[in-house]
């Protein structure tokens, strides 16, 4: 039972029945001082927080509940965790949990083969690192109807590997010679 009903069901007794006081409150539980001193707002109690909460959330409209709470001890105050949470509640500036947007999903469709060998290349870059920790990256030239390498050339500094010309120069010189079909 909540102390205000605890005062009302007091009331009805001293009241309406006639029970002194000090039995009423015994049979209640609640302490006569509590019958006697009026009922504190909780708003007035409280209106340092709330002014502190706008103030950090006016700021910051974007922020949750902790970030928040962790920001008002650097501008001094010294409350208990529980206690601004509470108003933070009262105020409704608890914002609801982002969603992520779900992405929607696409017709499966099969990988089309090609029908021939060397009709479709596919060009790809990769890149490892030695025990030593020196890092390399590779070029390499695949053929998409039997998914084999063609050709690939490395570097070993960390600049772009087709700097020095090498895959565009393979790639004119083998087929110039005939070898692969240019595209």
């Amino acid at each position: 039972m909540t102390p205000s009903a605890k005062r009302e069901a007091l009331a009805v007794l001293v009241q309406d029945h006639g029970v002194p006081v000090r039995r009423a409150c015994q049979a209640v539980r609640l302490s006569r001082a509590a019958y006697y001193r009026p009922p504190r707002s909780r708003l007035v109690h409280d209106t340092d927080v709330v002014t502190a909460l706008n103030d950090v959330v006016g700021r910051h409209s974007r922020w949750g509940f902790w970030k928040c709470f962790y920001r008002l001890p650097r501008a001094g105050h010294r409350w208990n965790h529980k206690r601004v949470h509470r108003v933070y509640c009262a105020l409704r500036l608890n914002l609801p949990r982002r969603r992520r947007r779900r992405v929607p999903t696409r017709l499966r469709q099969p990988l089309v083969a090609p029908a021939r060998l060397n009709e479709t290349w596919a060009l790809d870059f990769r890149a490892d690192a030695l025990y030593d920790g020196r890092s390399f990256r590779t070029f390499h030239v695949l053929d998409e109807g039997n998914r084999e390498s063609l050709a690939g050339s490395g570097r070993s500094r960390r600049l772009a590997p087709w700097s020095n010309g090498r895959p565009a120069s393979w790639c004119s010189s083998t087929c110039a010679r005939g070898v692969l079909p240019k595209t």
